[in-house]
């Protein structure tokens, strides 16, 4: 995770990359896809830094 992200979206990567390791989704790309994912929603929600 990138720095500066909240705990709520460390906790949220986390459970994400776990769910996928567990469900067998992404084999090899779990994390890529957990972060893709809660960067997604950190750009969505106004929580990143706007050039």
């Amino acid at each position: 995770m990138p720095t500066g992200a909240s705990p709520k979206r460390e906790r949220e990567y986390k459970e994400l990359k776990t769910e996928f390791k567990k469900e067998h989704r992404y084999p090899g790309r779990e994390e890529e896809v957990a972060a893709r994912i809660v960067n997604k929603q950190r750009r969505e929600h106004g929580e990143t830094k706007k050039k």
